[in-house]
């Protein structure tokens, strides 16, 4: 067989073994989501603890340094993760399982409020009713009659739970704990196993980038609602708004989810006012306590703290959380931005594979089509 006609068997050969992996990727690709819809109480806890193992690892890091082995500086960790998660449930779901089963008592109450308002809008009364009857006869007054105490602890929460919510919490935990204990060795490993001082490099600066990014972001952001929800906490509590701890905290947890979050927790407010108070203009005055104190956040407060250096593009925000969502529901939506951080920070760092050039002979399994003309060049000027 000749030089030429070896070189385009070569070619033929690349081309179908590069068709052939872009054409699995892709397939892997679409199969993907669907896979981690229907695997949700596998993934979406797996998921979860690596991201908040990951914002850990910062604390895990500072204990190190002062001395303190991996192994208690992990337990430690997930004890501090186990204080907040448990503040906020007992903040936020136990007055708020409290809001929901005086919900049905409060109907009439709602549409006395809003009389008012549907005065301009009559054609909206009958809708209105309609809405109102459904919410007193459905789901939410069979809930009212159904309802059980509240949890008032992690503990108490696992133990009234399902066994599968049990095994996933359990899960997450051991994920964080197993992944912060070993994370030194893991990251020194995977340095050390790379062939050359390049890649170990590249690889270190890899993780430290996605740790950075990751934890910057989540703690930074947590720090940042907290103080929303505190602010927004005072001024319900100055206006007599009952629960005010209870709907801060519902404002700094949907504010990780941007742009519906805030929309959600106005809307959240706007009924919690309707419930409370019998003027409609004060009625909706916490959700527009809200709304301002939101937007001297998102243009002012975020803004100045984070600066650029994560600063993400709002039209992949907004595919990260409607793909995320799509998936894991609401625990995905909080899950979203973070996933889109990593994700970023990795192809940032690794650089974008060439897929065009990979299948038409310009990528890795094909040689070069210049070098091939240098060395029919080189074979001519042989024979020559």
């Amino acid at each position: 067989m000749s030089l030429n006609e070896q070189q385009e068997t070569n070619r033929r050969r690349d081309r179908l073994l590069a068709s052939i992996a872009l054409t699995s990727g892709i397939g892997l690709l679409l199969a993907l989501p669907f896979a981690l819809r229907a695997g949700a109480e596998f993934f979406l806890p797996l998921t979860a603890a690596l991201v908040i193992a990951i914002a850990l690892v910062p604390f895990l890091e500072w204990m190190e340094r002062r001395g303190v082995p991996s192994g208690p500086a992990a337990l430690v960790a997930v004890v501090a993760f186990l204080v907040v998660a448990n503040t906020a449930l007992v903040l936020i779901v136990v007055p708020a399982t409290d809001w929901f089963r005086i919900l049905p008592q409060r109907l009439p109450q709602i549409q006395t409020n809003l009389a008012p308002v549907i005065d301009f809008y009559s054609q909206l009364q009958r809708f209105v009713d309609d809405i109102v009857q459904k919410l007193a006869s459905g789901p939410v007054a069979a809930a009212q009659t159904a309802a059980v105490d509240a949890p008032r602890s992690l503990l108490q929460f696992a133990a009234t739970s399902a066994p599968s919510a049990i095994i996933q919490m359990v899960f997450a935990l051991l994920i964080i704990y197993f992944f912060l204990a070993g994370w030194t060795r893991l990251r020194r490993r995977t340095i050390n196993s790379r062939g050359s001082f390049d890649g170990a490099m590249a690889v270190a600066r890899v993780i430290q980038n996605v740790v950075d990014a990751t934890s910057a972001y989540v703690i930074t952001i947590a720090t940042i609602n907290l103080c929303l929800g505190g602010a927004v906490a005072f001024a319900l509590w100055l206006i007599g708004m009952p629960s005010p701890l209870m709907w801060g905290g519902i404002v700094a947890l949907l504010n990780f989810i941007p742009y519906f979050g805030p929309l959600l927790a106005a809307a959240l407010l706007g009924l919690g006012g309707l419930m409370v108070f019998d003027d409609v203009w004060k009625a909706l005055l916490p959700a527009a306590l809200q709304i301002g104190f939101h937007l001297v956040e998102a243009n002012v407060v975020t803004p100045t703290v984070l600066g650029r250096r994560l600063t993400m593009n709002p039209l992949l925000i907004l595919v990260s959380l409607t793909f995320w969502a799509w998936v894991w529901g609401t625990p995905g939506a909080l899950l979203g931005v973070p996933l889109l951080i990593i994700i970023q920070t990795v192809i940032s760092a690794a650089g974008m594979p060439d897929i065009a050039g990979f299948l038409f002979e310009r990528g890795t399994l094909t040689v070069p089509m210049r070098e091939e003309n240098d060395d029919k060049d080189k074979s001519a000027g042989s024979d020559g």
